[in-house]
């Protein structure tokens, strides 16, 4: 099912759903923010609305089963191998340093950047890089690292990749709300961030939760409390429209069809 509604323009619409119930299990399992689970949890999400998006699952990282990074052509001769080749391959691959990784490090203009979620393949390259950002506690003490490093962190990217999709998406916990000043001031850095020397798409998510929840407490993402221009859905509006538009026509036809909610003439170019 298409994730953009029926609206003209059409608006893209994140599943919340599905990223409180990513972030419900580390929650339950007392399982902090800095563990590093809440990220990885928040990439597979933003991995999956890729995926709903139309992107082939292959060519989006984290994926969706192990190993987290695999090149989209090794993925393929996986898929077309007998059971046995396969499993033969697979452990080879496992064995074999460089074919596939946990994370995804791609070389910017000055230096190897991990990147948190990624469309690529071979004939195309980096087509889109974003980074997640998590925030919380001490917000306003962290805040101004935080954006320094994202500055810094495009400038590396967009140096060597000019036409791909750059993104910056920021998770903070709700408390902020209690900090006078503080969320505001995060706000105003996400849209300097928006530009065309550094990010394509700049978003904000804020988490709602108890620090010791009952088995019913659920994590709330408080939509409300962001601002249009910076909701997960605009985010993602914005990050795809910047790979269709820089390519042609009869790339990524399923996206397109998807968004558009249309059947397109196109014979689909997937090199």
């Amino acid at each position: 099912m298409s994730p953009w509604d029926q609206s003209n323009p059409p608006r893209f619409q994140p599943d919340y759903s599905a990223l409180a119930e990513l972030l419900d299990q580390p929650l339950h399992e007392s399982k902090i923010a800095s563990s590093g689970n809440w990220a990885d949890a928040i990439d597979d999400w933003v991995a999956a609305e890729l995926r709903r998006a139309g992107f082939p699952e292959d060519e989006v990282w984290p994926r969706a089963s192990f190993p987290r990074v695999l090149p989209r052509e090794v993925a393929l001769l996986l898929k077309n191998a007998t059971p046995e080749l396969q499993s033969q391959l697979e452990r080879l691959i496992g064995r074999t340093s460089g074919v596939a990784s946990a994370d995804a490090r791609i070389l910017g203009r000055a230096y190897m950047k991990q990147v948190d979620v990624v469309i690529a393949q071979w004939s195309r390259g980096p087509e889109l890089m974003i980074s997640t950002k998590t925030m919380m506690s001490s917000f306003r003490k962290n805040l101004p690292n935080r954006f320094e490093e994202a500055y810094g962190d495009a400038a590396n990217l967009r140096g060597r990749y000019p036409l791909a999709s750059i993104g910056f998406l920021f998770v903070m916990r709700a408390s902020v709300l209690t900090e006078s000043g503080t969320l505001q001031r995060a706000i105003d850095m996400l849209r300097k961030l928006n530009s065309p020397e550094s990010y394509d798409s700049t978003g904000l998510i804020l988490l709602d939760y108890l620090d010791k929840p009952s088995e019913f407490d659920r994590v709330e993402i408080l939509e409300d409390e962001v601002p249009e221009d910076l909701r997960a859905g605009v985010f993602f509006d914005h990050a795809i429209s910047r790979i269709l538009d820089v390519a042609p026509v009869d790339v990524h036809v399923r996206v397109r069809e998807r968004r558009e909610h249309n059947i397109l003439p196109l014979d689909s170019f997937e090199a």
